[in-house]
């Protein structure tokens, strides 16, 4: 069994930063990716981004790209989702997932942690 738990959502002013991680647990293979996605009020849930557990490989969605970094602490078991100048369009639910990006199917996911962006 897998357990991921999310953690650094807050409030933060737009322009500001916030560092999420997500903290992982249990059998986990090189080849799965880990990926962030968001869930926006009243929206549907949305990529974010992804890394390879093995590390190195990278995946962002095309409206974050150049905001956000995906990383990775092999020795913490731990995702980091970097997300700077944030807007208030950020303002979602964020979660973790372990899965595959190239198939889109994610099996673990964790509870999500709250990232709400003021103007």
């Amino acid at each position: 069994q897998v357990q991921l738990v999310e953690s650094g959502g807050g409030l933060v002013q737009a322009g500001g930063s916030l560092r999420l991680s997500c903290a992982a647990s249990g059998r986990i293979f090189s080849n799965n990716d880990v990926g962030w996605f968001r869930q926006p009020p009243g929206k549907e849930r949305e990529f974010v981004a992804a890394i390879k557990w093995s590390g190195g490989s990278t995946r962002y969605a095309d409206s974050v790209k150049d905001r956000v970094t995906i990383s990775r602490d092999s020795a913490k078991n731990t995702v980091y989702l970097q997300m700077n100048s944030l807007k208030p369009e950020d303002t979602a639910v964020y979660y973790c997932a372990l899965g595959s990006y190239y198939s889109g199917n994610y099996n673990y996911w964790g509870q999500g942690t709250q990232v709400t962006v003021s103007s």
